[in-house]
Protein backbone atom coordinates (compact mmCIF):
# COMPACT_ATOMS: atom_id res chain seq x y z
CA UNK A 1 0.00 0.00 0.00
CA UNK A 2 1.62 3.27 -1.16
CA UNK A 3 1.25 6.44 0.83
CA UNK A 4 2.14 10.06 0.23
CA UNK A 5 5.29 11.09 2.12
CA UNK A 6 4.14 12.71 5.37
CA UNK A 7 5.41 13.91 8.70
CA UNK A 8 5.01 10.35 9.93
CA UNK A 9 8.26 9.52 8.12
CA UNK A 10 10.10 12.04 10.25
CA UNK A 11 8.87 10.52 13.47
CA UNK A 12 9.87 7.07 12.30
CA UNK A 13 13.42 8.25 11.72
CA UNK A 14 14.06 7.09 8.16
CA UNK A 15 14.02 9.57 5.29
CA UNK A 16 14.22 7.09 2.41
CA UNK A 17 11.02 5.13 3.01
CA UNK A 18 7.93 5.84 0.91
CA UNK A 19 5.27 4.62 3.28
CA UNK A 20 3.86 5.69 6.63
CA UNK A 21 4.13 2.78 9.05
CA UNK A 22 1.59 1.29 11.39
CA UNK A 23 1.37 -1.51 13.92
CA UNK A 24 -1.01 -4.42 13.40
CA UNK A 25 -1.82 -7.69 15.14
CA UNK A 26 -1.21 -11.16 13.75
CA UNK A 27 -2.16 -14.46 15.34
CA UNK A 28 -0.61 -17.51 13.66
CA UNK A 29 -2.74 -20.63 14.04
CA UNK A 30 -2.37 -22.07 17.53
CA UNK A 31 0.06 -19.36 18.63
CA UNK A 32 -0.03 -16.18 20.69
CA UNK A 33 -0.84 -12.85 19.12
CA UNK A 34 2.06 -10.75 17.84
CA UNK A 35 2.34 -6.99 17.34
CA UNK A 36 4.01 -6.21 14.01
CA UNK A 37 5.38 -2.86 12.83
CA UNK A 38 5.83 -1.84 9.22
CA UNK A 39 3.64 -2.06 6.10
CA UNK A 40 1.28 -5.02 5.95
CA UNK A 41 0.45 -4.53 2.26
CA UNK A 42 4.15 -4.39 1.37
CA UNK A 43 4.97 -7.53 3.39
CA UNK A 44 7.32 -5.36 5.44
CA UNK A 45 7.92 -6.21 9.07
CA UNK A 46 10.47 -4.07 10.84
CA UNK A 47 13.05 -5.88 12.93
CA UNK A 48 15.47 -5.62 15.83
CA UNK A 49 18.11 -4.33 15.61
CA UNK A 50 16.37 -1.59 13.66
CA UNK A 51 13.16 0.44 13.83
CA UNK A 52 11.48 -2.07 16.14
CA UNK A 53 13.81 -0.81 18.86
CA UNK A 54 12.09 2.58 18.92
CA UNK A 55 9.18 1.10 20.86
CA UNK A 56 9.22 1.56 24.63
CA UNK A 57 6.47 -0.57 26.19
CA UNK A 58 3.90 -2.18 23.89
CA UNK A 59 0.99 -3.68 25.83
CA UNK A 60 -2.10 -5.65 24.91
CA UNK A 61 -5.53 -6.40 26.33
CA UNK A 62 -7.52 -9.55 25.67
CA UNK A 63 -11.25 -8.81 25.81
CA UNK A 64 -13.60 -11.76 26.31
CA UNK A 65 -16.91 -12.64 27.96
CA UNK A 66 -14.93 -13.38 31.12
CA UNK A 67 -13.54 -9.84 31.29
CA UNK A 68 -10.22 -8.27 30.35
CA UNK A 69 -6.66 -9.55 30.65
CA UNK A 70 -3.80 -7.05 30.29
CA UNK A 71 -0.29 -8.13 29.41
CA UNK A 72 3.08 -6.69 28.41
CA UNK A 73 4.56 -7.72 25.07
CA UNK A 74 7.93 -9.47 24.73
CA UNK A 75 10.22 -8.26 21.94
CA UNK A 76 11.49 -10.78 19.41
CA UNK A 77 13.50 -10.27 16.25
CA UNK A 78 10.50 -9.19 14.19
CA UNK A 79 7.70 -8.19 16.56
CA UNK A 80 6.30 -8.16 20.07
CA UNK A 81 4.63 -11.34 21.33
CA UNK A 82 1.68 -10.96 23.68
CA UNK A 83 1.01 -13.46 26.51
CA UNK A 84 -2.35 -14.61 25.10
CA UNK A 85 -4.33 -15.44 21.99
CA UNK A 86 -7.88 -14.53 21.00
CA UNK A 87 -10.43 -17.34 20.77
CA UNK A 88 -13.66 -17.17 18.83
CA UNK A 89 -15.73 -14.20 19.95
CA UNK A 90 -12.75 -12.54 21.64
CA UNK A 91 -10.70 -9.53 20.61
CA UNK A 92 -7.28 -8.09 21.38
CA UNK A 93 -6.25 -4.44 21.42
CA UNK A 94 -2.65 -3.24 21.65
CA UNK A 95 -0.72 0.03 21.74
CA UNK A 96 2.50 1.72 22.78
CA UNK A 97 1.46 4.90 24.57
CA UNK A 98 5.12 5.61 25.43
CA UNK A 99 6.56 5.86 21.91
CA UNK A 100 9.14 8.70 22.00
CA UNK A 101 7.97 12.20 21.13
CA UNK A 102 9.50 13.59 17.94
CA UNK A 103 10.40 17.10 16.79
CA UNK A 104 9.89 18.58 13.34
CA UNK A 105 9.88 21.96 11.62
CA UNK A 106 6.68 23.75 10.66
CA UNK A 107 7.89 26.84 8.86
CA UNK A 108 10.26 28.58 11.26
CA UNK A 109 8.77 26.88 14.29
CA UNK A 110 9.91 23.60 15.80
CA UNK A 111 7.04 21.50 17.09
CA UNK A 112 7.01 18.31 19.13
CA UNK A 113 4.50 15.59 18.33
CA UNK A 114 3.41 12.29 19.83
CA UNK A 115 3.16 9.25 17.54
CA UNK A 116 0.46 7.04 19.07
CA UNK A 117 -0.01 3.69 17.31
CA UNK A 118 -2.80 1.28 18.18
CA UNK A 119 -4.10 -2.02 16.83
CA UNK A 120 -7.09 -4.34 17.20
CA UNK A 121 -7.65 -7.98 16.22
CA UNK A 122 -11.20 -9.29 15.85
CA UNK A 123 -12.49 -12.84 15.40
CA UNK A 124 -15.97 -11.84 14.25
CA UNK A 125 -18.15 -8.87 13.38
CA UNK A 126 -20.18 -8.59 16.58
CA UNK A 127 -20.49 -4.90 17.50
CA UNK A 128 -17.81 -3.68 19.91
CA UNK A 129 -17.18 -0.52 21.90
CA UNK A 130 -13.95 1.42 21.39
CA UNK A 131 -11.09 0.93 23.86
CA UNK A 132 -8.14 2.67 22.21
CA UNK A 133 -7.85 6.45 22.01
CA UNK A 134 -8.13 6.05 18.22
CA UNK A 135 -9.97 2.86 17.36
CA UNK A 136 -11.64 0.95 14.51
CA UNK A 137 -14.37 -1.44 15.65
CA UNK A 138 -16.87 -3.76 13.93
CA UNK A 139 -20.48 -2.59 13.90
CA UNK A 140 -22.25 -5.97 13.80
CA UNK A 141 -22.47 -6.08 9.98
CA UNK A 142 -19.77 -8.00 8.05
CA UNK A 143 -17.39 -5.63 6.31
CA UNK A 144 -18.67 -2.59 8.21
CA UNK A 145 -16.52 -0.65 10.66
CA UNK A 146 -16.82 2.45 12.83
CA UNK A 147 -13.97 4.83 13.61
CA UNK A 148 -13.65 6.53 17.00
CA UNK A 149 -11.42 9.25 18.41
CA UNK A 150 -11.47 9.51 22.21
CA UNK A 151 -14.77 7.65 22.33
CA UNK A 152 -16.51 9.85 19.73
CA UNK A 153 -17.35 8.76 16.18
CA UNK A 154 -14.98 10.36 13.64
CA UNK A 155 -16.69 11.32 10.36
CA UNK A 156 -15.23 12.03 6.92
CA UNK A 157 -11.94 10.23 7.55
CA UNK A 158 -10.11 7.93 5.12
CA UNK A 159 -9.91 4.25 5.99
CA UNK A 160 -7.90 1.77 3.91
CA UNK A 161 -8.46 -1.97 3.74
CA UNK A 162 -5.50 -4.04 2.51
CA UNK A 163 -4.40 -7.63 2.11
CA UNK A 164 -0.81 -8.83 2.24
CA UNK A 165 -0.73 -9.15 -1.57
CA UNK A 166 -1.13 -5.37 -1.76
CA UNK A 167 -4.77 -5.46 -2.90
CA UNK A 168 -6.39 -2.43 -1.28
CA UNK A 169 -9.58 -0.42 -1.12
CA UNK A 170 -10.12 3.07 0.30
CA UNK A 171 -13.27 4.54 1.78
CA UNK A 172 -14.30 7.47 3.95
CA UNK A 173 -16.38 7.33 7.07
CA UNK A 174 -19.85 8.83 6.86
CA UNK A 175 -21.39 11.35 9.26
CA UNK A 176 -21.70 8.59 11.90
CA UNK A 177 -18.08 7.46 11.51
CA UNK A 178 -19.06 4.30 9.60
CA UNK A 179 -17.37 2.84 6.52
CA UNK A 180 -18.17 -0.41 4.67
CA UNK A 181 -16.07 -2.60 2.39
CA UNK A 182 -16.57 -5.64 0.19
CA UNK A 183 -14.19 -8.38 1.36
CA UNK A 184 -13.97 -10.87 -1.53
CA UNK A 185 -10.75 -12.64 -0.59
CA UNK A 186 -10.10 -15.43 1.85
CA UNK A 187 -7.34 -14.61 4.32
CA UNK A 188 -6.09 -11.69 6.39
CA UNK A 189 -7.33 -8.11 6.04
CA UNK A 190 -5.95 -5.06 7.81
CA UNK A 191 -7.99 -1.85 7.99
CA UNK A 192 -5.98 1.28 8.70
CA UNK A 193 -6.72 4.91 9.54
CA UNK A 194 -4.69 7.90 10.69
CA UNK A 195 -5.54 11.24 12.23
CA UNK A 196 -3.56 14.25 13.44
CA UNK A 197 -4.87 16.08 16.51
CA UNK A 198 -3.15 19.47 16.80
CA UNK A 199 -4.30 20.05 20.37
CA UNK A 200 -1.28 20.68 22.66
CA UNK A 201 -0.94 18.59 25.79
CA UNK A 202 1.39 16.91 28.24
CA UNK A 203 2.58 13.32 28.63
CA UNK A 204 4.21 12.98 32.01
CA UNK A 205 6.77 15.77 32.20
CA UNK A 206 6.90 16.22 28.39
CA UNK A 207 4.83 18.73 26.48
CA UNK A 208 3.69 18.12 22.91
CA UNK A 209 2.04 20.21 20.20
CA UNK A 210 -0.10 17.47 18.69
CA UNK A 211 -0.75 13.75 18.42
CA UNK A 212 -0.29 11.64 15.28
CA UNK A 213 -2.69 8.72 15.66
CA UNK A 214 -2.51 5.54 13.58
CA UNK A 215 -4.76 2.56 14.20
CA UNK A 216 -5.48 -0.78 12.53
CA UNK A 217 -7.94 -3.64 12.70
CA UNK A 218 -7.03 -7.21 11.67
CA UNK A 219 -9.57 -9.82 10.60
CA UNK A 220 -8.94 -13.28 9.10
CA UNK A 221 -11.74 -14.29 6.71
CA UNK A 222 -12.21 -18.06 6.49
CA UNK A 223 -14.06 -18.13 3.16
CA UNK A 224 -13.92 -16.30 -0.14
CA UNK A 225 -11.86 -16.19 -3.32
CA UNK A 226 -8.41 -17.77 -3.07
CA UNK A 227 -6.12 -14.85 -2.22
CA UNK A 228 -3.40 -13.44 -4.45
CA UNK A 229 -0.05 -14.59 -3.04
CA UNK A 230 1.95 -12.07 -1.04
CA UNK A 231 5.07 -10.66 -2.64
CA UNK A 232 8.57 -11.35 -1.29
CA UNK A 233 9.21 -10.10 2.24
CA UNK A 234 10.55 -6.54 2.13
CA UNK A 235 13.89 -5.75 3.72
CA UNK A 236 13.51 -4.08 7.13
CA UNK A 237 14.88 -0.57 7.63
CA UNK A 238 17.82 0.04 9.93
Amino acid sequence: MKHTLTAALVLLGFATAAQAHQIWLEQPAGQRAVIRFGEFGENLREASPGLLDKFVKPTGTLVSAKGETVGDATKTGDGFTLPFQAGQGETIVAEDASYPLFSMKQGEKEVKNWYRPGARLITGFAAQAPKLAFDIVPTGTPGEFKLFLKGQALPKTKVSLVTQSGWAKEGRTDAQGVVKFDMPWQGTYVAEASHTDRTPGERGTDKYDGVSYVTTLTYVKADGVVPIPAGPAATPNK
